[in-house]
């Protein structure tokens, strides 16, 4: 029974992997002109549901897997560092988010813990920026800092907000989906399996 459990598991945050990917190619634009670069897509949103279902745990290595599988597919000029920046990022509110939906789980508490991880995303975004864009991608630092409060927080805000608010919306529908398929492991056909259906013919 655990087995069947855990392969049902496996295969579903595949599911949910593979349609992050495909959100981060089908839907990615910028919000702001003066930093094109930052780009909103929806790719946090299977993460974030992928938490609420499994827990804080498995929803920070979903977060991992998609954030190596967007490096190497997505944005292989970013190198390692858009990698580091999306999973220290997705992964704090992964973990804050589910850590208290795992153990308050009502509706007020997917809203509270939502905002917790919002915010604590957008935050970790600031000295990720300074450090990161300014070591690895040579924006001067000036730059950085002056495109913190009229972009960067502003996007990782708006990002998060939207992103947190089609959860909200999904989660149940897909919660349901999910309950409706189970997945079981293939049974091995050993030579005794055999033998009993032959008996059985």
């Amino acid at each position: 029974m655990k087995q069947k459990s855990y392969v049902d598991r496996l295969v579903k945050l595949g599911m949910l992997t593979a349609l992050s990917i495909i959100l981060v190619y089908a839907i990615h634009f910028p919000i702001f002109p003066s930093a094109s670069y930052l780009e909103y897509d929806m790719a946090d949103v299977p993460i974030l549901i992928g938490t609420f279902l499994y827990g804080p745990w498995w929803g920070l290595a979903l977060t991992a897997v998609v954030s190596v599988l967007q490096w190497l597919l997505v944005s292989p000029q970013s190198l390692w560092v858009g990698a580091v920046m999306h999973f220290l990022a997705t992964g704090s509110y992964v973990l804050a988010a589910g850590l208290i939906y795992s153990r308050f789980k009502t509706r007020t508490a997917v809203l509270i813990s939502m905002a917790v991880g919002a915010t604590l995303q957008t935050l970790m975004m600031i000295p990720m920026n300074l450090f990161f864009t300014v070591q690895f991608f040579g924006f001067p630092r000036e730059a950085v800092v002056a495109l913190l409060p009229t972009a960067i927080i502003p996007f990782n805000a708006i990002k998060t907000v939207v992103n947190s608010i089609l959860t909200f919306l999904l989660y149940k529908r897909v919660s349901k989906l999910f309950e409706k398929v189970h997945v079981q492991p293939k049974q091995v056909q050993t030579g005794e399996n055999m033998a009993e259906k032959e008996r059985e013919r």
